[in-house]
């Protein structure tokens, strides 16, 4: 974690409270399950690092890049490799992708949480006591 913040969620917060203009412009078209009905949460923690916007359901992340991050390739493809191994897909675009063509950003968000899968559905486990309830007019 950067800075010494002993708490994900204290840097995510005030991350969230200085959030760049791509990052506003970008979470007014994501949050309220606004594309594709997908929930994301923005600056969400995932181990040691604080991701943008994070569709959990999914597994998607997505990673908006200053100037700063040219340099910083490294770390970037570090993060990148700890995210994957955790199951996440991650995206990434610069800030003036998503300034400059906010609706070309959106239509790759949109098409990639499009081939993703669902998650499974949970099955009824075996051996379980819980059984539905007996349809209208049956008897158990």
């Amino acid at each position: 974690m950067d800075k010494g913040y002993s708490r994900p969620t204290a840097r995510s917060r005030e991350l969230r409270a200085n959030a760049t203009e791509a990052e506003r412009k970008l979470w007014t078209c994501l949050g309220s399950r606004k594309l594709n009905g997908a929930r994301f949460n923005r600056q969400f923690p995932v181990g040691q690092f604080i991701c943008d916007f994070v569709c959990r359901e999914k597994r998607l992340v997505i990673e908006i890049d200053g100037g700063q991050h040219a340099a910083n390739t490294e770390y970037d493809e570090r993060r990148t490799r700890f995210l994957q191994s955790q199951g996440y897909r991650v995206i990434r675009f610069w800030n003036s992708d998503v300034i400059d063509n906010l609706e070309g950003v959106l239509s790759v968000i949109g098409g990639t949480l499009d081939d993703m899968p669902s998650p499974a559905p949970s099955r009824k486990r075996e051996g379980s006591l819980w059984s539905p309830p007996p349809r209208r007019g049956q008897h158990s």
